[in-house]
């Protein structure tokens, strides 16, 4: 049976290279996109939102949301609409530059991913294949 000083470790060096593949997979994209920028474009890709809905996905205030998709509304990248529904509403869409910009980064990051998994062994990618599985499971508890 592990200790709780054994598990505390692990879940250090776990979150710690999550960390870094993280920062790294967003550096190594070449992207002028802030990362808060990024996930409010790929939540637009789902589907059109308020703003209010991004703040609260995003959990971030609705000022600061404001001034993000402002920014993203500037570059040509999202595009409001009123609200059919609630004329005092705004709905957010992704531009077909924005969607662009989307499919860009993400081809960027799997493609430094994938060339990075490429230089492991089978064995380890299979290992990987495994974590990967139960990194979900913990990102979902």
């Amino acid at each position: 049976m592990p200790t709780d000083a054994a598990i505390a470790e692990l879940a250090t060096e776990i979150r710690l290279a999550c960390m870094r593949i993280s920062r790294r997979v967003r550096f190594e994209s070449g992207s002028s996109l802030a990362p808060h920028q990024f996930s409010v474009l790929v939540r637009l890709g789902e589907h059109p939102r308020t703003p209010r809905e991004l703040a609260d996905i995003e959990k971030v205030s609705a000022p600061s949301m404001t001034r993000t998709t402002n920014g993203l509304v500037e570059r040509g990248l999202v595009v409001r609409a009123a609200d059919p529904d609630d004329g005092r509403c705004v709905i957010l869409s992704l531009t077909p530059e924005g969607a662009a910009q989307v499919a860009t980064i993400r081809a960027a990051r799997d493609g430094w991913m994938s060339s990075r998994v490429g230089n492991l062994t089978p064995e380890e990618r299979e290992v990987l294949r495994q974590a990967s599985a139960i990194l979900h499971k913990v990102a979902q508890a």
